[in-house]
């Protein structure tokens, strides 16, 4: 199961006097969205995707549209009635308003990051582990991080949101081998929190607190489009031909 949470605010670009909402945007002749979902291209038929976003006028009909558009063929589409407090209750308010099974695994992936190629899993040692993390070599202190327990092992050692731990930024896909490890750490997350909001990436931390196999995997930071922010998107303007190119190879 593919989650992508599209329910935010995007206050940045708003603020930064965008009038449409992120997932909107056009980039290389397309709205945002569709290279989102573009990056599943290879999954789609193999597996299932779930789309969340708030219950506003239009929002389901353009949704619908950029599915068709992109023929994807089998998408849940759940609107929320009010918002949420971050992406980390957006999937999980999403995951029990689809009804998916406990033992169903869960891709999360941040609508604002494009990803030619992506296979899902990337290898088999990631396939049978509790979660793991896409990450890439990155500067700044903006992403999600985590700190290796022994690069060569793949093993992840801590995660933190915004906190410069290391050099491994995370893309924004996070996976979960079931749905009932997300919702239980979600669970611990809104219990004793991080941050004021509720991210994805903190919920690795309460699971390798508990002792579960939590991994990473690395890709070169050209395999990766981001478009979180007015500087990014602006930046990705000047590189769609890279990015068609990329997502035709």
């Amino acid at each position: 199961m593919i989650v992508l949470p599209m329910a935010g605010f995007s206050r940045r670009f708003t603020q930064a006097g965008y009038a449409l909402p992120k997932y909107e945007l056009p980039v290389a002749g397309r709205p945002a969205l569709d290279w989102s979902l573009l990056s599943f291209s290879r999954s789609f038929g193999k597996e299932s995707l779930i789309l969340i976003f708030r219950d506003l006028p239009g929002v389901p009909a353009f949704v619908e549209e950029r599915l068709k558009a992109c023929e994807v063929p089998d998408a849940k589409l759940i609107p929320l009635p009010a918002p949420t407090e971050g992406q980390a209750e957006t999937v999980a308010a999403g995951l029990e308003r689809a009804g998916v099974p406990g033992t169903e695994p869960v891709t999360v992936f941040n609508i604002d990051t494009f990803r030619p190629g992506l296979e899902l899993p990337p290898s088999p040692a990631l396939a049978a582990c509790d979660g793991y993390l896409e990450t890439f070599l990155g500067e700044g202190d903006h992403w999600s991080f985590i700190e290796p327990s022994c690069p060569p092992c793949g093993r992840v050692k801590r995660v933190a949101e915004k906190e410069r731990i290391s050099s491994y930024c995370c893309t924004g896909l996070y996976h979960f081998a079931s749905a009932a490890l997300y919702d239980r750490a979600y669970r611990q997350e809104r219990a004793k929190r991080s941050s004021c909001e509720l991210f994805v990436a903190p919920l690795y931390q309460h699971m390798i607190e508990s002792g579960a196999d939590i991994r990473f995997s690395l890709i070169e930071s050209t395999d990766v489009f981001f478009c979180g922010t007015p500087t990014e998107y602006e930046n990705l303007r000047e590189r769609e031909l890279d990015l068609r190119r990329a997502f035709a190879r």
